[in-house]
C-alpha cells in the first residue's frame, strides 16, 4: 500500500469542467494520477480544474471536446498518449439531465441524450482500451444514476441512455477482464451539484431514502476512485449504488 497508488497512471475524465467530474478529477489526481480534463464547451471552467490539479502536483491537460465526435475522441486519446502516456483510467461522466415531458420530446433531443451516454461511453472505450491492453491494466467507470432504477417522469431519454449503460459496462467487463481492465458503473442518486441551465430545476421532492437528504459529490467521487484503485482490482461488472439507499436492489 502507498499513499500514491495511481502514481504512474493517466486518468481521462469526460464531463469534468464541474460537479461530480470535478471531483472525481481531485479524488485521482490525490491519489497520484495525472489528468485529461475534458468539457465540451466551457474552456474556461476545465482550465480552472486542471490548474487546481497543477496545484496539487500532478501533471493536467485540457481537451475540449464532444464526446460524440468520433474524430474529436481520437485526437484526445492521441494527445493524452503523446502528453501524458496513455489512458490508464477512463471515467465516462459526460452526460445530459434535460427534462422534457415525454410527448414533447423531439427526436433531436432524443438523439442527442443518447448518444452523449451511449456513443459518448463507445468512442472514448475503443479508443483507450487498446492502451491498456498493452500494458496489462485498465479501470473503465461509466456513471449510470438511480432514476432508470426507481422510474421517473419527464426524462424518458435520460433513463434509456443509462440503462443501456448498464449492458455496456457487463458486456466491456466480460470481454477485457483477461487483459487486467476492470469496468464496473457507479449510480448516483440525488446529488447536490450546480445544474446546468438545460437540466431545468431539480424538482423540490421529498428523498424517499433511510439516508434522507441530497449526496455530494465527493461520496460519489470517492467510489470511483475506489473502483480505480489496485486492490479493486477484482471488482468488476457491477453497478455500486450511492443513492442514500433509495434503491436497494442489485445491479
Amino acid at each position: 500500500m502507498t499513499d500514491k497508488p495511481l502514481e504512474g497512471k493517466t486518468a481521462l475524465v469526460t464531463g469534468s469542467a464541474r460537479n461530480i467530474g470535478r471531483a472525481t478529477a481531485h479524488w485521482l489526481a490525490g491519489s497520484g494520477a495525472d489528468i485529461v480534463v475534458n468539457a465540451v464547451s466551457d474552456a474556461d471552467a476545465a482550465e480552472a480544474v486542471a490548474q487546481e490539479i497543477r496545484e496539487m502536483g500532478r501533471k493536467a491537460i485540457v481537451c475540449m471536446a464532444d464526446v460524440t465526435d468520433k474524430a474529436a475522441v481520437d485526437a484526445m486519446a492521441a494527445r493524452a498518449r503523446e502528453e501524458l502516456g496513455g489512458v490508464d483510467i477512463l471515467i465516462l461522466n459526460a452526460s445530459s439531465r434535460a427534462q422534457v415531458p415525454f410527448l414533447e420530446i423531439t427526436p433531436e433531443q432524443w438523439r442527442r441524450v443518447i448518444d452523449i451516454s451511449i456513443d459518448g461511453a463507445f468512442y472514448p472505450s475503443q479508443a483507450c482500451i487498446p492502451h491498456m491492453m498493452e500494458k496489462g491494466w485498465g479501470r473503465i467507470v461509466t456513471m449510470g444514476g438511480v432514476a432508470w432504477h426507481v422510474g421517473a417522469a419527464d426524462r424518458v431519454h435520460s433513463l434509456v441512455s443509462k440503462s443501456g449503460l448498464a449492458g455496456f459496462t457487463h458486456g466491456l467487463a466480460a470481454e477485457f477482464g483477461a487483459h487486467g481492465i476492470t469496468v464496473n458503473c457507479v449510480s448516483p442518486g440525488f446529488t447536490d451539484t450546480v445544474r446546468p441551465a438545460s437540466a431545468g430545476a431539480l424538482p423540490n421532492v421529498k428523498i424517499n431514502a433511510p439516508i434522507a437528504r441530497k449526496g455530494t459529490v465527493d461520496e460519489v467521487a470517492s467510489m470511483v476512485h475506489y473502483l480505480c484503485l489496485p486492490e479493486a482490482g477484482y471488482i468488476t461488472g457491477q453497478i455500486m449504488h450511492v443513492n442514500g439507499g433509495m434503491y436497494l436492489g442489485g445491479s
